[in-house]
């Protein structure tokens, strides 16, 4: 997976929007106002593309101890974010973008109900 397959998955689904709210290389999706992946795009850029994803805290710790690839990120609450190594190769294509729905859905599932009908108002991407 690369940056732009990144995006363009992210992007298609509903409320959506990417931002640079911390600094100028460190690309956010969140769905409404609510983080969901962060990609830091300096290692991207060198090769060592990772993204952080929102977790489900018991998730968290089977995947962690299933995988090399999934550990605990800085700067985030590592009982409900991980990181992903995806330029480890580890994790197929297929299962990144399960781990980005289910990382969209805990963010989605933490919503006020405002906020949730306020989503589901808005047209499909």
């Amino acid at each position: 997976m690369n940056i732009e397959q990144l995006r363009i998955y992210c992007l298609s689904k509903k409320g959506v929007s990417e931002s640079f709210p911390f600094d100028e290389s460190t690309l956010v999706f969140k769905v409404l106002t609510k983080m969901f992946v962060l990609a830091p795009l300096k290692l991207w850029d060198k090769g060592e593309a990772t993204i952080t994803l929102k977790c489900d805290p018991e998730y968290t710790i089977e995947l962690r101890e299933t995988y090399k690839s999934v550990y605990a990120g800085p700067y985030v609450s590592n009982k409900h974010w991980n990181t992903i190594s995806i330029y480890k190769g580890e994790l197929k294509p297929q299962f990144i973008k399960a781990l980005i729905d289910h990382s969209y859905d805990m963010v989605v599932k933490g919503m006020t109900k405002k906020l949730r009908e306020q989503l589901h108002s808005l047209p499909d991407s």
